[in-house]
């Protein structure tokens, strides 16, 4: 089964080889759609006029153009080179990347399982990629939090040998936030209730809630997490346990996020 659908949509970026050059254009075939031929005319070539194309393009050229339109009737594909930037460029590319090396890791899987490589994507690919965004994503969750994989997976046969393929070659991403904690307790134990304070804090999530000594009686306090809003939500949480404690114990306490 396909991951993708026959062709494009109009307004997709998509990855393709040049493989010949005329004065009033270009032909390409889509990398990412079984080699399907699509056409860059010349006025699209590149912003201003163009006077030779070759200044621009090359025969055996790897390039990112914009889909402009699509007829599936004539088996048609309009391409632009123009149309689009050089973040939207960089970006397609890597993602374009990604899913190579995605297709890498299912062909392991697919060793594992005792599968060729287009019975493993026939088995899972299509609902990963529904799940997740792409095989890409769907190593990524495996790797940085394996039990939603499972949980998202059901618990599916295939699921432990793509775990452990996840797990051996994909480094989770993450994300690192700051902010600073202040806490004092002027009385005879307040030493004691600091410490207790900032342990609170990292108790919420040892491998993820770090504290760090900057000056009394300040402290920063650094949360690693695979996702900007689940670091945020942990961040949270180490700072009121850290706040209730302290105040609970007579003393007072304050966040500041970096």
């Amino acid at each position: 089964m396909p991951l993708r659908a026959e062709l494009p949509e109009e307004g997709e970026l998509v990855i393709g080889t040049v493989t010949s050059i005329r004065n009033f254009g270009a032909f390409v075939k889509l990398d990412e759609y079984n080699q399907r031929e699509a056409f860059i005319h010349l006025s699209e070539v590149a912003t201003g006029w163009v006077k030779y194309i070759r200044d621009h393009i090359r025969e055996g050229q790897k390039i990112v153009a914009r889909v402009l339109r699509v007829d599936p009737s004539k088996n048609q594909i309009d391409l632009s080179l123009k149309r689009i930037n050089d973040h939207q460029r960089r970006e397609k590319v890597q993602a374009w990347k990604n899913e190579q090396r995605a297709m890498r890791l299912v062909e392991q899987v697919a060793t594992a399982l005792k599968l060729s490589t287009d019975e493993a994507v026939d088995q899972f690919g299509p609902s990963l990629v529904e799940k997740f965004g792409s095989l890409f994503g769907a190593f990524e969750v495996a790797s940085a939090d394996p039990k939603r994989f499972q949980k998202e997976t059901e618990k599916s046969p295939w699921s432990a040998a793509f775990l452990k393929v996840a797990h051996e070659n994909i480094v989770p991403p993450h994300v690192t936030i700051l902010g600073t904690l202040e806490v004092t307790d002027p009385g005879a134990r307040g030493v004691d209730h600091v410490r207790d304070a900032l342990l609170a804090a990292e108790k919420v999530d040892p491998e993820s809630v770090e504290v760090q000594y900057v000056g009394a009686p300040r402290y920063r306090i650094r949360v690693q997490a695979s996702q900007y809003k689940q670091a945020e939500e942990t961040m949270k949480k180490a700072t009121d346990a850290a706040l209730k404690s302290i105040k609970a114990a007579g003393g007072e306490g304050s966040f500041v996020r970096a």
